[in-house]
């Protein structure tokens, strides 16, 4: 059974957490209505986290994440992508491809750590690059994990721009796709960031961030005949993976 943790605590980590909801921003009135507390106590914890640099307040009178909640991010994909970079060894080592660990940033997705293929033609994608959510199989992937309500509201603030004629450009069509990748337990990026190039991807269960890993390559070699080996692979690597974090 678990330990009760300190209530005020609780109360402004779940703060945190709405403003991520959010997409970084949120007023009073909004925190208080999600969670279910006073605006009173709702302004007592906002202006304590203020003063800690773990929120900003707007111009607006909102309020967003601050600076040392990036700071820390920043830190936790460090040590994520360190630990998972063996993990990712062994999928390029067994599938022959790139293997890669992304984070979900706002409404991006960061990449945080790689294992390139030792193909001479093979996908390389910078560490540290952001990359939408909607056109990239770990971004999918880590739209899976989201609610359709937070699904729209990514897709309203940050855009379905088409990177191909394959891109899912239709909100509707991306709920209906995200869907499928619940279903399913993966998502595929078929030529929809980069022509040409097939990715499978699946996510890390049960972290605080949601974090995906993925294979991918040029769709010649990365089949869906390919996929069929490679998922239940990143499958048990997301499990490895999520071991590790939680110490278990």
């Amino acid at each position: 059974m678990a330990e009760p943790g300190v209530q005020s605590v609780e109360r402004a980590l779940d703060l945190l957490e709405m403003l991520a909801e959010h997409g970084g921003d949120a007023g009073l009135s909004e925190l208080s209505e999600q969670s279910g507390l006073p605006l009173a106590t709702i302004h007592r914890l906002m202006r304590t986290l203020v003063a800690r640099g773990y929120a900003r307040r707007l111009p607006s009178r909102r309020y967003a994440l601050g600076a040392r909640v990036m700071g820390l991010g920043d830190a936790a994909g460090r040590q994520l992508g360190s630990g998972a970079r063996r993990h990712l060894a062994r999928i390029a080592r067994e599938l022959g491809e790139t293997a890669n660990l992304a984070m979900l940033d706002g409404e991006m997705a960061v990449y945080v750590a790689q294992s390139a293929s030792s193909h001479s033609m093979r996908m390389f994608t910078e560490v540290g690059r952001r990359v939408h959510l909607h056109s990239t199989g770990v971004g999918k992937a880590l739209l899976g994990e989201l609610p359709d309500a937070a699904v729209r509201d990514i897709a309203a603030r940050a855009g379905l721009e088409a990177a191909t004629d394959r891109t899912i450009t239709d909100v509707t069509a991306l709920l209906a796709a995200v869907g499928e990748i619940r279903e399913r337990g993966y998502a595929v990026d078929d030529g929809e960031q980069e022509v040409g190039v097939r990715c499978f991807a699946v996510v890390v269960p049960g972290v605080p961030v949601p974090t995906a890993l993925s294979v991918s390559g040029p769709a010649a070699r990365v089949s869906f005949e390919f996929g069929e080996r490679a998922v239940p692979l990143l499958h048990e690597a997301a499990r490895e993976v999520a071991a590790e974090l939680s110490g278990s």
